[in-house]
């Protein structure tokens, strides 16, 4: 009869245990910096969307409140949105940014959306390269009845 020797059975199990362990940490550091990432694009595109869609209340004290006033020029809104985003020193904070805005004419409303590229802090075997990350924030004034 033969004894079977099991000797080193319990290394290959803590190793296994190890790298899972590891991978899980990586996992939640990755997503962790990933959601803050995104949280602070989601406030600087409401920001930016807030301030292009505050300039058609622009002038309402000399002017009046008239439901034309309220729907600033497509131009002027981006303008408005691009000023805000280099007071805010997006490019610095977000380094490749890419923005875009669009003026909803119909519910005089502004729309930005904003992508960046992930900055993750560690590297997932097989994960792309360069992950994106997006949000987008839509703003409008209107006159309530």
């Amino acid at each position: 009869m033969r004894v079977r020797d099991e000797a080193g059975q319990v290394t290959v199990l803590i190793i296994g245990f190890a790298t899972i362990l590891l991978m899980a940490i990586v996992v939640v550091i990755d997503a962790s910096a990933a959601y803050l990432q995104r949280q602070g694009l989601d406030s600087l595109a409401d920001g930016a969307a807030l301030y292009g869609a505050d300039l058609g209340a622009d002038g309402i004290y000399e002017h009046g409140v008239g439901a034309e006033r309220l729907m600033p020029e497509e131009e002027a809104v981006r303008a408005a949105v691009a000023d805000y985003l280099v007071r805010t020193r997006a490019q610095q904070r977000y380094p490749g940014i890419d923005v875009s805005v669009v003026v909803h004419e119909a519910d005089r409303s502004v729309t930005v959306a904003l992508e960046a590229p992930l900055d993750l802090p560690l590297q997932i075997p097989g994960s792309p390269a360069q992950p994106i990350v997006a949000a987008s924030s839509t703003a409008s004034v209107t006159v309530m009845p």
